[in-house]
């Protein structure tokens, strides 16, 4: 009887010298915790973890949740036997197709087995070619190819296929950081890429009921919930900016509109972030993508902030983030045709490259301005996800 297993692979914790052990319970507490309702063993070995004693109608939950974890490079669906050679065979025969091109690919952690991994490769393959003669062998491009793993602790695992997973470091491992959550395709791909370095993320929603509707509100609290198949706990938080927005379109001139706004969420978001304990701001801002995404407003909008802004997306073009968004699965809802605050009393021709001694001249028309920022931060809802 061999036994049906789920191989996991983990990549940069091997960097990570002294301070290896610190990652890797953080990744096996993330894989607890994902596989936590399903009814299944954990083994943490040696440089591979093993999902064992599952019923196998949940092999594919169980993929599906691992491929969600970030620090883990890659899975594998196998059978495990015991060091004996005929038991190797046995297995290495059931699974290895009647016809077509083969080989055998083994890697040995085990250097205390009698067999090489060459002479694994060649034995087996003699084996394998003796029961199933409608097989040949090709070394450089078979149809199928097993994998045959010699681990330290007396296991032999046997897979045919290696499924990519999320990558990155462990999640919660890179501090915290408050992602400026907009309804965009952008923001939810700048949340992803930092959580994929380990940061944990808190998310800030800014919008303009009843200029915006509770739709464009429910468009952002669906995707913190996708981001929350990639970021355990996320915890997401509301604002409204009506008042600030109204504001600003009374006393101050249009095309100062958006540079205006994003300088008030900034503050905003520097309140928020340090209240939760965040040491950063992320969004999702690109290069040229839009006037408020210029070199020359983002030294405005920084310049009020004294915290670091990541803008993990800085570089990229709509194509890549699109990918990236499609990948993760939040493209969809960011798609839907529900408009976010920014969108609010928008300028025909806002502008592109705003100076901060003209920007703070716009501001200091508005009287109220700290006060405005201190109605909104007391106006905050955290939404239950």
């Amino acid at each position: 009887m061999f036994d049906n297993v789920i191989l996991i692979r983990f990549g940069e914790l091997y960097l990570k010298g002294k301070n290896q052990d610190y990652f890797e319970n953080t990744l096996k507490n993330n894989i607890t915790e994902k596989l936590s309702s399903i009814d299944c063993k954990v083994f943490f070995g040696r440089g591979r973890y093993v999902v064992k004693d599952y019923n196998q109608s949940f092999e594919y939950d169980i993929i599906t949740r691992l491929k969600h974890v970030f620090g883990i490079h890659s899975v594998s669906i196998a059978r495990r036997c015991g060091y004996d050679f005929d038991e190797i065979a046995e297995l290495a025969i059931q699974m290895t197709p009647n016809s077509g091109t083969f080989r055998v690919t083994s890697h040995r952690s085990y250097k205390k087995y009698p067999l090489n991994s060459l002479q694994i490769n060649m034995k087996l393959g003699e084996r394998i070619l003796q029961a199933k003669s409608g097989l040949e062998v090709d070394l450089h491009n078979p149809e199928y190819t097993l994998n045959v793993d010699v681990r330290e602790n007396g296991d032999v695992f046997l897979y045919d296929s290696t499924i990519k997973c999320a990558g990155g470091m462990p999640y919660g491992t890179g501090g915290k950081g408050l992602l400026l959550l907009s309804g965009g395709i952008d923001s939810p791909v700048a949340g992803y890429m930092l959580a994929k370095r380990g940061m944990s993320i808190t998310a800030l929603h800014f919008h303009s009921y009843p200029y915006t509707s509770e739709a464009a509100k429910q468009k952002a609290i669906d995707l913190a919930k996708l981001l929350g198949e990639y970021c355990p706990s996320i915890k997401l938080m509301c604002i409204s900016l009506t008042e600030i927005q109204e504001s600003i379109h009374n006393n101050c001139k249009p095309n100062y509109m958006i540079t205006l706004v994003r300088r008030f969420m900034m503050r905003i978001a520097q309140t928020v972030a340090t209240k939760y304990f965040c040491g950063c701001i992320i969004n999702g801002e690109s290069l040229g993508q839009v006037a408020s995404q210029t070199i020359e407003s983002i030294t405005v909008t920084n310049a009020v902030v004294n915290m670091p802004v990541f803008r993990p997306c800085i570089g990229m073009d709509k194509d890549e983030i699109i990918a990236i968004a499609e990948k993760i699965g939040t493209f969809k809802k960011s798609i839907e045709p529900y408009e976010d605050c920014c969108t609010v009393f928008l300028p025909e021709f806002p502008l592109i490259k705003p100076t901060i001694e003209k920007v703070e001249e716009q501001e200091s028309r508005i009287k109220d301005y700290n006060e405005l920022i201190e109605r909104a931060i007391d106006g905050l809802e955290v939404v239950q996800l």
